[in-house]
């Protein structure tokens, strides 16, 4: 008995867990190929690392709207490709996804995200302690090719206000092509989408701050950079810019975008705006 009831047991946990799995590992190749590429990109500029540069703004862009197109296309039939705790929290408000399920997403996501940092850490912790001028040591110059720090130029509210433009145009983008009542756009066709709208983001408002537009994104390898050497600089920079610029205004951007867009579009009944 105990051998047929077993593989009952184990399908059932396998499905329970396939949604926030879906998201965990979504997001975790969005940040190997993101954060991969932002090492390429930086550690190539030291001539005792690389004898010459191996990458270009365009191409950094273009690699972030590639990671954030293969994250959806690994996710999105399973569990919708959020890969972003702010798009699950408007999900959740507008679109009526339970919150049980919003929690296991944020888990997962950030999970992901942590694991994926971990990786590409891993993976070029030598050129990492070359370009830092010696082994373990540890500072923002290399913090950064993992979460996000303003340039300092940047005023605090402008900090705010990048992060907030940015997921704005996220999240409305992504309302938009995820309602049926609009363009109907094929499910296949949802990652070419996302490809573009990361590449648009990131040449228009990625200078300033990074454009982080996602919390788990930033968080989950800021908090794996301060587990391998970096300490609590990365929390304390910039009085905690960690909580109001990636997390807040990230998801700041993301209701604005959902609240507008269903005031003024958005026709189902999903959202609270639309109920009798």
């Amino acid at each position: 008995m105990s051998h047929t009831r077993y593989p009952n047991q184990w399908a059932k946990i396998r499905e329970n867990i396939r949604e926030p799995a879906a998201e965990l590992l979504g997001t975790m190749i969005l940040i190997l190929v993101g954060t991969g590429v932002n090492c390429q990109f930086a550690l190539s500029a030291d001539v005792n690392i690389s004898p010459s540069p191996q990458g270009s703004y365009l191409g950094f862009n273009v690699a972030w709207g590639c990671a954030a197109a293969l994250g959806v296309w690994v996710s999105g039939g399973v569990s919708g490709g959020h890969i972003n705790p702010a798009v699950t929290l408007c999900m959740a408000i507008f679109r009526g996804l339970p919150w049980s399920k919003a929690f296991t997403y944020i888990l997962g996501q950030i999970t992901g995200a942590w694991i994926g940092a971990l990786i590409v850490f891993a993976n070029y912790s030598r050129g990492i302690d070359i370009f830092e001028g010696g082994a373990g040591r540890r500072t923002l110059k290399t913090a950064g090719l993992f979460s996000t720090y303003p340039l300092t130029y940047v005023s605090s509210a402008n900090c705010f206000f990048d992060e907030f433009i940015g997921a704005f145009i996220l999240v409305f983008v992504v309302f938009a092509i995820s309602d049926k009542h609009n363009t109907g756009l094929h499910p296949s066709l949802v990652p070419l989408v996302i490809f573009f709208l990361i590449l648009c983001i990131g040449a228009a408002f990625g200078m300033q701050t990074g454009y982080a537009v996602n919390p788990a994104r930033d968080l989950g390898p800021r908090i794996m950079t301060a587990m391998v050497g970096y300490g609590s600089q990365v929390f304390t920079f910039r009085h905690h810019y960690w909580i109001w610029g990636p997390i807040i205004a990230s998801c700041c951007g993301g209701l604005v975008a959902g609240l507008l867009y269903d005031l003024f579009i958005y026709r189902g009944p999903e959202s609270f705006i639309n109920r009798p």
